[in-house]
């Protein structure tokens, strides 16, 4: 018997319950892991809430990334064995592949052994924030050596993923949060400057940083209000990454910016990188090598135990956390 973690309702982190159920055998080119450490992400608050892309049938799990070791493995399974420390690629179903449990079953495609070096709780932080930030910038936006970028949800393990892979390649990260609270924690991870949008002229701050070369590229969770000073401070042919939605505010399309400035504006979800096994070989590479040469590294937060998985949850929504939070089993 193990522990999973359900919800038979839609609503807030108190809708979540701990259950025992008898562990599951893998299928045919799945692995079961022993869980060690699991990741946090807003999709599995949107999913529990009932507001997430995906629908889910209720009683459900969640659960996107998970940090264990390899203790069974399925038919057809000829990379892994059990013992091997492994972490999880977020799957695009959660719903299918829920990771919150003391154990949980992956595809061996979505699975990769971790170095040594690389603690179960760090390696829980890993994939979804850099898989995230190394698509969008990197695959998508080409960001390279000298552009300016702006990185808005800049605390969020995401937004931090984003600023280390900028400063990785050459770029200037420009940090947008909304208030000055983790101003200085932003400048020590490696924004060149920290804008904060509820305090600060945005577009008005962001043309100043970036001079005359203006924006070339955004990253964007936000959209709301800030859209339009964001895209006035874009650079002729400069590219806006949309990965997000997290203001309730409508989002205004700038068409005279679009325009006059020959924008480029791209919504993108990791998944066009996770389910192309080139383009994920390619991404596990710049991220390891990152991790390796100590140029990248996940920043945690906080570290919950698994009993506490709703008050993790409540954490997760209070917006107060610089980074990532991690549930330990």
């Amino acid at each position: 018997m193990g522990r999973v973690v359900r919800f038979y309702q839609y609503g807030g982190p108190d809708v979540l319950v701990i259950e025992d159920q008898p562990d599951k055998s893998p299928g045919s080119g799945e692995v079961r892991i022993r869980v060690k450490a699991l990741g946090l992400n807003r999709a599995e608050a949107l999913l529990r809430a009932g507001t997430y892309i995906e629908t889910p049938t209720l009683p459900s799990g969640l659960g996107l990334e998970a940090s264990g070791i390899v203790d069974a493995v399925g038919p057809a399974v000829v990379r892994l064995r059990p013992g091997d420390a492994v972490s999880v690629i977020p799957p695009i179903s959660m719903v299918r592949w829920p990771a919150y449990g003391d154990t949980a079953i992956f595809p061996e495609t979505m699975v990769i052994e971790h170095p040594v070096s690389l603690g179960f709780e760090t390696a829980a932080a890993l994939w979804m924030a850099f898989l995230t930030a190394y698509g969008g910038l990197i695959e998508l936006a080409a960001l390279a050596e000298g552009d300016v970028v702006a990185i808005t949800a800049a605390s969020s393990s995401v937004g931090l993923a984003a600023i280390q892979i900028a400063r990785m390649v050459g770029a200037i990260p420009i940090a947008v949060t909304r208030t000055s609270a983790k101003r200085q924690l932003l400048r020590d991870e490696g924004a060149a400057c920290v804008i904060a949008s509820e305090e600060e002229d945005l577009e008005g701050r962001l043309k100043e940083m970036a001079g005359e070369r203006g924006v070339r590229v955004v990253f964007d969770a936000v959209g709301g209000r800030i859209f339009s000073p964001l895209t006035a401070a874009m650079a002729r042919g400069g590219v806006l990454i949309e990965y997000g939605g997290l203001s309730r505010e409508p989002t205004p399309f700038p068409l005279a910016q679009v325009l006059g400035k020959c924008l480029t504006l791209r919504g993108y979800l990791v998944h066009e990188i996770t389910d192309d096994p080139s383009r994920l070989e390619k991404a596990k590479a710049f991220i390891l090598r990152g991790i390796a040469d100590g140029i990248l590294k996940p920043v945690i937060d906080h570290v919950f135990p698994f009993e506490d998985i709703v008050a993790a949850h409540r954490y997760l929504e209070s917006n107060q956390q610089f980074g990532k939070i991690i549930v330990t089993i």
